[in-house]
C-alpha cells in the first residue's frame, strides 16, 4: 500500500502534493523496493553460504581423524568422484576459507546497502507501514505546528508497504 501526503520533490526542489500515480513518486517507491530486495537477496545468499560453510566444517572435522589413504567420495559438478582423504581434505579446507571470505564480503555489502537504504529513506522521507506509528503521530503534530509557523516543509512522506 502506498500513501502519499507530501514530500520533498527532487524534480521541483520544493514540497509538492503529488497524487500517488505521479511518475517520480512511483520511481522513488520502485527504487526503494528494489534496494530492499537486493538487501534481502544478499542476506539470503549469506545464510545459504554460512550453512554450506558449516557443512564443510563438519566434514573436515570428521575426516581429520580418518586414515589419509582411506577412500572417500566427493561430489564434483553433480558427479560423484572417488578420491582419498588426503586429496579431499585440503580442497575442503580451501573451499571453506573461500566461503568465509565471500560471507565476509557479502556482510560488508549488506551493511553498505543498509546505509544506502537509510539515506534513501531519509532523503525521500519514506516510512514503512506500521513503522513508528507513535513517531508518525508526534511528527504530524510537529508538522502541523511547523505549518502554522509558516514552515513549508512537511513531516509527511511516502508510505511503503
Amino acid at each position: 500500500m502506498l500513501t502519499v501526503a507530501s514530500h520533498r520533490c527532487t524534480y521541483l526542489a520544493t514540497v509538492c502534493l503529488c497524487p500517488p500515480e505521479c511518475s517520480h513518486l512511483t520511481m522513488v517507491v520502485a527504487t526503494f523496493q528494489r534496494m530492499r530486495q537486493e538487501q534481502r537477496n544478499m542476506a539470503s545468499k549469506a545464510a545459504e553460504l554460512e550453512m554450506e560453510s558449516n557443512e564443510h566444517s563438519l566434514v573436515i572435522d570428521t575426516l581429520k581423524d580418518v586414515d589419509p589413504s582411506r577412500k572417500c567420495f566427493r561430489l564434483v559438478g553433480g558427479v560423484l568422484v572417488e578420491r582419498t582423504v588426503k586429496e579431499v581434505l585440503p580442497a575442503l579446507q580451501t573451499n571453506k576459507e573461500q566461503l568465509s571470505k565471500i560471507i565476509e564480503s557479502l556482510n560488508t555489502m549488506m551493511l553498505e546497502k543498509g546505509r544506502e537504504l537509510t539515506e534513501y529513506r531519509e532523503r525521500f522521507n519514506i516510512r514503512l507501514v506500521g513503522e513508528g506509528e507513535t513517531d508518525a503521530q508526534s511528527q504530524s503534530t510537529t508538522a502541523s505546528k511547523d505549518s502554522e509557523g509558516g514552515n513549508p516543509k512537511s513531516g509527511a512522506g511516502v508510505l511503503v508497504s
